[in-house]
């Protein structure tokens, strides 16, 4: 930039090198914005793949429980009943989880505010019965 020569910027210099400062500030935290989200962006994908493995090894550890539980009753009687028991059991407490599920979702269905929507058309006729008077 030139100086004038008393060696002061005039205004409109300075306002120009204020907006390549402030152009060139908002490149560098975006670029470092997006550097940062990269590295998160790791971590977290990461961070959910080591929950896929303990969830991977939760099954199997259930499973090896189911197994024991097996194994124990075959004690007391044939195997295959001792198996059949427990699948029963299991196959039981899968449709009480499911129709709990299915009465959650019922609630959560439609996916629409309707204690809002019902709300603001109160509102709406209260404005409108004021609006009347």
């Amino acid at each position: 930039m030139r100086e004038n020569p008393k060696g002061n910027l005039s205004t409109a210099e300075l306002v120009g090198q204020l907006s390549e400062q402030v152009s060139r500030l908002v490149r560098d935290e975006m670029r470092l914005a997006a550097l940062e989200l990269k590295g998160k962006g790791r971590r977290a994908g990461f961070g959910a793949g080591l929950f896929g493995a303990a969830g991977m090894t939760a099954f199997f550890g259930a499973a090896a429980l189911v197994a024991a539980v097996i194994l124990l009753l075959a004690l007391v009687l044939p195997a295959w009943a001792a198996a059949g028991v427990v699948a029963g059991a299991l196959l039981a407490l899968a449709g009480v989880l499911a129709l709990a599920g299915r009465s959650q979702v019922r609630r959560a269905t439609p996916p629409v505010p309707t204690q809002a929507i019902d709300s603001l058309k109160t509102d709406v006729d209260v404005v409108k019965e004021r609006a009347r008077r």
